[in-house]
């Protein structure tokens, strides 16, 4: 006969997508889960506070089980890796004993989301649904009243931890990019921007739909460093700003 722990259901695991900054872009259905969802796990940067919490906090139940993976900010990739291994393993044991787990990610869960690691470790095993959310790129746009793209227009992403060639490469071929992860990489895009002559096209929006949101023309920006959560359109060919 099955013993009481083998006969215990599994919980799920839902990705949640919790969008850009502004609660209110948080989808009905994440909204659902992360209301009735007995544990709540994220990502804390260094032991600083989790972006993604933040943003879901209005909705957070006051009894629900909170669960941190702090992720060590370092370009070495293993403490990383231990790091979402970790996490994977704190998050099972709620999963084994039937407790279903909702991870939350700031955007979208599988749009350089920081979801997909754990769901490499764990959606093999467990029951896994993703739920989609607005993505800074999206927020944007949308907050520059600016189109990505139109017609047969190729809209390009790319993460500004490109080396310097291959950016500069991207953007020579590129009808409109948006650039992501610029933080401490903003120098680097601005030399490349102004070398290619499109710093006079290019738009940086800081923490988009936050309360702290700041837009910028690129070309009026001093230093080489912005906040992680900065987003760089660029519109080539365009109109300047």
């Amino acid at each position: 006969m099955a013993g009481a722990e083998a006969m215990v259901k599994s919980g799920i695991l839902y990705g949640l997508g919790v969008g850009p900054g502004d609660p209110e872009l948080m989808t009905v259905k994440a909204w659902r889960i992360i209301s009735t969802a007995p544990v709540v796990a994220y990502l804390t940067a260094n032991g600083t506070e989790s972006a993604a919490r933040d943003i879901a906090k209005p909705f957070l139940p006051a009894d629900i089980i909170e669960l941190t993976i702090d992720m060590p900010m370092r370009t070495e990739r293993e403490p990383a890796q231990e790091a979402y291994d970790k996490g994977a393993a704190a998050i099972t044991e709620h999963l084994k004993a039937g407790r279903d787990v909702a991870m939350l990610c700031e955007g979208d869960p599988f749009f350089y989301g920081s979801f997909m690691y754990i769901f490499a470790r764990l959606a093999d095993r467990f029951e896994t649904i993703v739920v989609p959310g607005v993505s800074s790129i999206t927020a944007a746009a949308a907050r520059l009243g600016r189109p990505l793209s139109a017609r047969n227009d190729v809209l390009k992403v790319l993460p500004a931890t490109l080396e310097p060639e291959r950016l500069r490469e991207e953007l020579q071929t590129a009808q409109s990019a948006a650039i992501i992860k610029v933080g401490r990489h903003f120098g680097k895009v601005r030399n490349i921007l102004s070398a290619l002559d499109l710093i006079s096209s290019a738009v940086a929006i800081e923490n988009a739909t936050r309360p702290i949101e700041r837009i910028r023309k690129v070309a009026t920006i001093e230093g080489d460093t912005l906040p992680y959560f900065t987003t760089i359109l660029v519109y080539v060919g365009g109109e300047e700003w």
